[in-house]
């Protein structure tokens, strides 16, 4: 008489990290693209995350975003990264403040 082996079936647990963490979810000049922004606010419902403001010459609401943003971002870029990370044109920081024109 012969024996069934029971084959079992293996679900994955694993979940996928949302887009905004993903490089799919990253804009390759700096930034989130909006599959990005879209998951960030799937993930975080009620955050305001908006599109960055890349014109020149901004006015009203915008021109205060953008210089907010390129002296916090100036800041952080002084204080919490090291000499190797602010020199290189490829980082994170260093694309979105070039993005913002900052």
């Amino acid at each position: 008489m012969a024996t069934k082996k029971k084959t079992t079936t293996k679900k994955s647990t694993s979940k996928k990290s949302p887009a905004w963490q993903r490089k799919e979810g990253k804009n390759k000049s700096g930034g989130l693209n909006a599959k990005g922004r879209a998951s960030y606010r799937k993930a975080n419902p009620g955050s305001k995350l908006a599109a960055p403001v890349t014109e020149k010459d901004p006015k009203g609401k915008r021109a205060k975003r953008k210089k907010a943003f390129c002296s916090r971002m100036k800041g952080m870029k002084k204080k919490l990264t090291g000499s190797k990370k602010r020199n290189d044109p490829n980082s994170r920081i260093n694309k979105s403040l070039r993005k913002w024109n900052c």
